[in-house]
């Protein structure tokens, strides 16, 4: 991306937001970073206040100048939903407001969109050895992966109209420093040496590094080969959520205290309880294929998964 050329960055002030507002700006690209009100942002980034996004926010001004918007903000996966309806609200938000900004952004000459989808489009779990792959036939089972999956197809649509370079990228579980949620309350959990049934998850997951997914799309901002390409993102190494504890627990310098239950015996007392969605992701597999990505971009992991959560274990301690 030519220096010149404004970045526009929506959700600006998100947990990846923020990161991505300040990669950007420490690799010397003009940020301007979308919220919906005032907020005190990375050095170096404008903050450009929107209010709501949706189907009817005006983004002209936040737009003018740009030739990159890379769109994070979105109504994101919520356990206990109230809506009325889930769905509808999904859709209003992630289909209808980023099909808003995206008509926009080609009218005003954007030359190119990275829309921050989900591995949530792929599915829910993979099979031992079978990880999900960018070009997979998309398999949501919730409505924030339907209605990420309803916008990546919008997207594609309008730009075969418009001629509007697009870029999708679908993270799975993405952690770092500041992250917030159940990744937080695990690692509160065992920096308290709170013993957990734990000990013995035979499943694989794959994740994603704050600064190895800032890294990845930083590059899709202008790398030749990314245009028109749906790309899946991961540290690059998968592993149980027994080996995640242990090593959560080595960056600590702490004993981490698992007692040996199996995954079977916890998918069934969380069945029982009405929790089966919790358990399956402990207990479940969801691995991605990031083979695409580093053959089409060249791109490598610049974070272990180690190194990862050395720096989120440091985060949590500030």
């Amino acid at each position: 991306m030519n220096q010149k050329e404004r970045l526009v960055v929506t959700g600006a002030n998100g947990f990846v937001g923020r990161a991505l507002c300040a990669g950007a700006v420490a690799r010397d690209s003009t940020v301007r970073g979308i919220t919906r009100f005032t907020c005190d942002l990375p050095c170096g980034c404008e903050n450009f206040v929107v209010g709501n996004m949706d189907e009817r926010t005006d983004w002209r001004g936040a737009l003018e100048g740009s030739k990159v918007v890379i769109h994070l903000a979105a109504r994101v996966h919520v356990m206990a939903d109230t809506a009325e309806n889930p769905l509808d609200e999904f859709r209003r938000i992630n289909v209808l407001g980023t099909l808003n900004l995206a008509r926009q952004a080609a009218a005003a000459g954007v030359r190119r969109f990275v829309f921050v989808s989900s591995i949530k489009v792929n599915g829910e779990a993979t099979q031992p050895g079978r990880p999900f792959t960018a070009d997979d036939v998309p398999a949501p089972l919730d409505s924030y992966g339907v209605s990420k999956m309803e916008a990546e197809q919008a997207l594609r649509d309008l730009a075969n109209q418009t001629g509007l370079e697009l870029v999708i990228v679908r993270p799975p579980l993405v952690y770092g420093p500041g992250v917030k949620a159940n990744f937080a309350a695990m690692m509160r959990w065992l920096r308290r040496g709170m013993p957990l049934p734990l000990g013995r998850i035979q499943n694989a997951r794959s994740l994603v590094a704050l600064d190895n997914l800032v890294d990845l799309l930083v590059i899709c901002l202008t790398h030749p080969a990314a245009a028109g390409q749906v790309f899946l993102v991961s540290d690059g190494e998968d592993v149980s959520v027994t080996e995640l504890l242990r090593r959560i627990g080595q960056a600590m310098g702490r004993p981490v205290r698992l007692l040996p239950i199996p995954g079977a015996w916890i998918e069934w007392a969380a069945a029982m309880v009405g929790k089966r969605n919790v358990a399956q992701r402990l207990c479940g597999s969801l691995q991605v294929d990031i083979e695409k990505t580093r053959r089409l971009l060249g791109w490598r992991p610049p974070l272990t998964l180690d190194q990862g959560l050395k720096k989120t274990v440091e985060g949590l301690a500030q």
